[in-house]
């Protein structure tokens, strides 16, 4: 798995930007978002059990990740078609504020190294990227354990401070200061 202190591969994938099947689709490149943060996470299936929980978790904390100047973009092995047809039917996506990227060739998923080799799936995987394409955070979970969108925040968070944060920091506590 390409981890901490690794460029981002460089990807093209299209989107669902939409649920209007003639403005849905948009082509979405590692450049689309230059000089901003991402947090690009990876589900596993779309009309699954998890998958909208998290989903969904990170459009209601989409605002906040937008105001730290980050752009989120959720990212399946599912078609585009596949996607637009789960946002349209699941009330918990219709509305969705970022993305939902097509992997379905695989390629980002394997260059990543999270294609789970049974499932033939992208594991459930999180990347904070920074504005320099650089990972500076990954966490990967189980098939069957959802993440928390929230801590992806925090750590966020943590990251701009470009200082010393102890553990469970939230923004606004002091910083560490190396003696």
């Amino acid at each position: 798995m390409i981890g901490i202190g690794k460029k981002f591969p460089a990807f093209k994938l299209t989107g669902v930007v939409s649920n209007d099947a003639n403005h849905a689709f948009k082509d979405i490149d590692d450049k689309t978002y230059a000089g901003k943060w991402l947090v690009v996470f990876f589900w596993p299936k779309d009309f699954t059990f998890v998958c909208p929980t998290e989903i969904a978790g990170f459009g209601k904390l989409n605002r906040d990740f937008a105001d730290r100047d980050a752009q989120v973009l959720g990212v399946s092995t599912d078609s585009d078609f596949v996607h637009l047809a789960w946002r349209k039917s699941h009330a918990d996506l219709r509305d969705l504020p970022f993305p939902m990227l097509s992997d379905i060739k695989r390629e980002l998923s394997t260059e990543l190294g999270i294609l789970d080799p049974e499932a033939g799936v992208a594991q459930r995987a999180t990347y904070i990227v920074d504005p320099e394409g650089v990972i500076r955070f990954v966490y990967v979970t189980d098939l069957n354990v959802g993440r928390s969108p929230e801590e992806v925040l925090r750590v966020l968070d943590s990251l701009q401070t470009d200082e010393l944060c102890p553990c469970n920091w939230q923004k606004g506590d002091d910083t560490l200061k190396a003696a």
